[in-house]
């Protein structure tokens, strides 16, 4: 009897995880956020405990499953909204290679190691430091990396000035620009900054993606 009602328990565990998932939407796991991660260990130790122990009631595991899927929701909805709380929830991508250089204040803060990183160029297929110009952890923890160009001219760099509406001050201070520039860029543009939806800077020019031309049908 006990084993018909694991069965029963792990198919119907099955299915809800799988309904609870699409709620929560789509990631792959390389990309899960350490929020989402936090969430999907929570659930996979509840339903675990849940099979286990065939006596206790269903509802004692998908009570706490469901309110977890609601706070993932809500935070999720949240952290579009606010970039503040975006970047403290899902933290900011840290630039670990500039201009070819490794930024080795940022590998102590992120506790990169150069071994971590040289593994991960080896893996991407890229032989030696010097062929990277940019190379980017993301909030995945994935390596973004952005190879020198043929004739190693610099590049532009790979951050947005103006995200969701919201000013990046740290690509500001990287390019040792300031909001007085930037405005007049923008005005150049003929935009206001809380309709800008993307925004980023190359040859000397501001490219800007309006939330009018966004498609939303």
């Amino acid at each position: 009897m006990d084993l018909f009602i694991v069965v029963v328990r792990t198919l119907f565990f099955y299915a809800f995880i799988l309904v609870i998932y699409r709620i929560m939407g789509k990631r792959e796991i390389g990309q899960l956020s350490i929020q989402d991660l936090v969430v999907s260990i929570l659930i996979a130790e509840l339903v675990a405990i849940s099979i286990e122990n065939v006596e206790d009631p269903l509802v004692l595991t998908v009570v706490p499953i469901s309110i977890l899927v609601v706070l993932e929701v809500v935070s999720s909805m949240i952290t579009l909204r606010n970039n503040k709380v975006r970047n403290v929830v899902e933290g900011k991508p840290a630039l670990i290679i500039d201009k070819g250089k490794v930024n080795f204040k940022e590998l102590i803060k992120q506790r990169y190691t150069l071994d971590d990183l040289l593994m991960e160029l080896r893996l991407q297929g890229i032989k030696s430091l010097l062929d990277v110009e940019y190379a980017v952890l993301e909030n995945s923890g994935k390596l973004s990396i952005f190879k020198y160009n043929f004739l190693r001219l610099d590049s532009d760099t790979p951050f947005p000035l103006i995200l969701d509406g919201i000013i990046q001050n740290d690509t500001l201070e990287y390019l040792k620009k300031d909001n007085s520039w930037l405005n007049q860029m923008i005005e150049k543009e003929n935009v206001n900054v809380k309709d800008i939806f993307y925004a980023f800077y190359k040859n000397k020019k501001l490219y800007v993606i309006k939330r009018s031309e966004l498609k939303t049908e």
